[in-house]
């Protein structure tokens, strides 16, 4: 039987390779390019879903072994980072995007052998449990709604740059 976290990692490895599509085509040049001052570019979307995992790892399911900090990347992109102009900031695309595929494998394998006993326990993290009483809850939001929200927003950009959908 298929158990509700490997629903999950199989949606997550889809959204990965969603990332990995709209991302294929984006000159590195352009990674951090700000068409417009309110728009987040894909330097700091995938930048900031990198972390994800990690942080999910440690605050919310006890498993700091599986977690890595890269503090360049905490800096940059923590939660209320904000997306600046200046791309020299910025990691270059292809280290942002090895640190998003690699981070987002380690949970996917995770929520593969994961038993769901684990999605029904409660969340002790304070500013996660009001709005997500389960670590299920949680794991949902991160691994499908917020991933996409973000890789909407490159999809948005990219339109705004003048590249393609992409499918």
């Amino acid at each position: 039987m298929t158990s509700s976290a490997q629903f999950l990692a199989g949606n997550l490895r889809l959204a990965v390779g969603y990332a990995e599509s709209l991302a294929k085509d984006i000159p590195a040049e352009k990674f951090a390019f700000k068409p417009h001052p309110t728009i987040n570019h894909p330097a700091w979307c995938f930048g900031h879903l990198a972390l994800y995992p990690d942080r999910t790892f440690a605050m919310l399911l006890g498993r700091s072994d599986l977690a890595r900090v890269n503090e360049r990347f905490t800096k940059l992109f923590e939660p209320g980072s904000k997306c600046e102009a200046n791309a020299a900031i910025y990691p270059p695309k292809d280290e942002i995007m090895a640190e998003l595929r690699a981070r987002h494998a380690v949970m996917i394998d995770y929520l593969e052998r994961v038993d769901d006993e684990v999605l029904q326990r409660e969340t002790t993290h304070e500013r996660y449990k009001a709005r997500f009483p389960k670590i299920g809850h949680a794991l949902h939001f991160l691994f499908a709604n917020h991933i996409m929200m973000h890789l909407g927003q490159v999809s948005s950009w990219r339109r705004c740059v003048g590249l393609p959908s992409v499918s």
